[in-house]
């Protein structure tokens, strides 16, 4: 696991373990094991877990932001950001949820940087071969 993964889930960990009194209120089994996935690296399954907690109850900061950090793992930066918005409207002063935001914009603007550039060199060679 590289050290993003590892400070990512190190981040989950730490808003679970700082959201514990909150967290009575969560389906506890699904929660657990959303966390137990992640560290397995089952990600469809941490998602499915949390996506499952926010149904039944939706104001969880500490359940958006999980099911955030599992769609960036997944690739999907698109889901994660909306996620983290939902989280910070929920928690705005939480500085968790600020940095794994920030790291997620970091990371989106990283991505479309890589495709801009494969997409610019896509169109040089098409245009050499024409």
């Amino acid at each position: 696991m590289n050290k993003k993964s590892r400070f990512l889930l190190l981040c989950l960990f730490f808003f679970l373990w700082a959201f514990g009194s909150c967290a009575r209120f969560l389906p506890p089994n699904q929660l657990n094991l959303g966390v137990w996935a992640a560290e397995k690296d089952l990600w469809d399954e941490a998602v499915f877990r949390w996506q499952k907690v926010i149904l039944a109850e939706p104001n969880s900061a500490a359940a958006h932001n999980n099911l955030a950090v599992a769609y960036e793992k997944k690739g999907l930066w698109e889901e994660a950001g909306r996620e983290y918005a939902v989280a910070l409207e929920l928690a705005p002063v939480n500085e968790y949820i600020k940095a794994n935001s920030e790291s997620c914009k970091e990371n989106l603007s990283s991505v479309k940087k890589d495709k801009d550039k494969q997409d610019e060199k896509a169109d040089k060679e098409k245009s050499e071969k024409e």
